[in-house]
């Protein structure tokens, strides 16, 4: 099954920061605090985590209600712990997601600026130095 949000999310940052997921998480591991690279991938891995304890836990579910099986108190309780964790990982997945998305809604590329001219024209020498004013 595959993981759509989780994948839709790694394509906005590395089309943010021009690389590749790996390299990214790669190198947020080398800056674990502090950078928005860090927590954007972190924040990726939750999801990941959450995505995958899904998948995990509907196999088990399927695997727990197979027609063929018989249904008795221990099994429901399976039935009902599965079901739980499932929910929670839903909610968990719908958060980071929220969250990494409002934060990259936020942010955008910056185009690269040129670089200036080797030989740019000094300011003219009579041009009054701006004011400086002290505001307390």
């Amino acid at each position: 099954m595959p993981h759509t949000t989780s994948q839709t999310i790694a394509e906005r940052i590395e089309d943010l920061y021009g690389q590749p997921i790996a390299a990214l998480e790669a190198h947020a591991d080398t800056h674990p605090r502090g950078t928005m690279l860090a927590a954007l991938t972190s924040s990726h891995t939750d999801l990941q985590l959450a995505e995958r304890n899904i998948a995990f836990q509907l196999q088990r579910l399927r695997e727990l209600a197979h027609p063929e099986r018989e249904i008795g108190k221990f099994e429901a309780g399976h039935l009902l712990d599965c079901t739980r964790r499932i929910a929670e990982s839903v909610a968990a997945r719908d958060a980071h997601a929220k969250t990494i998305s409002a934060v990259l809604a936020g942010l955008h590329r910056v185009p690269a600026t040129p670089s200036p001219p080797s030989a740019a024209p000094a300011p003219p020498a009579s041009a009054p130095a701006p004011a400086v004013t002290r505001t307390r």
